[in-house]
């Protein structure tokens, strides 16, 4: 009896050790989905692909640029995105260089990205500086994937710089 109740007891105690280990690997397995979503985005970015682009939102997302402009729905984010990358994004080139996720629940994460781009050009085609800047999603697993459904874009380059006085506190 007592070399049974030592096994039960010793199997108790590796589950409680294996569980833990388990919900580990749950979330290395959410924030490597969310890093191969983000390298989808940024491909299809790359390749000027809207439909490609906007297939990476959930059905009903909504997107904000830099200048708060946006769309709602996957369809109007394509649609939004296609005149663009006809244009003055034919040419760009985006990445990002690091990748910052906070789980809100086991399905719902926020998503900071910082991104750099090269060869865009403003709207009377001459070459933009390159840039760089944040991109803050908010991400929903839904049927086993992770969708965006919330994003919000930051140029840091198009701001200005703040002064002195302004970072100093009052």
């Amino acid at each position: 009896m007592t070399g049974k109740l030592c096994i039960c007891m010793a199997a108790l105690a590796c589950a409680g050790m294996i569980s833990p280990l388990r919900g580990q690997s749950n979330v290395e397995t959410d924030r490597q989905a969310i890093g191969t979503l983000m390298d989808r985005f940024m491909d299809a970015w790359n390749r000027h692909d809207a439909k490609a682009f906007a297939a990476v939102f959930a059905e009903d997302a909504d997107f904000t640029n830099w200048r708060g402009e946006g769309a709602s729905g996957r369809s109007k984010i394509e649609a939004f995105h296609a005149p663009m990358f006809a244009t003055i994004f034919k040419n760009s080139h985006q990445s990002y260089t690091a990748i910052n996720t906070r789980f809100i629940r086991s399905d719902v994460a926020t998503v900071d990205v910082h991104w750099e781009m090269t060869g865009a050009m403003d709207a009377q085609g001459d070459p933009r500086p390159d840039r760089r800047g944040l991109l803050s999603f908010t991400m929903e697993k839904n049927a086993g994937q992770w969708q965006i459904v919330v994003m919000h874009n930051l140029d840091s380059t198009a701001l200005l710089p703040l002064s002195n006085s302004a970072t100093k506190n009052p």
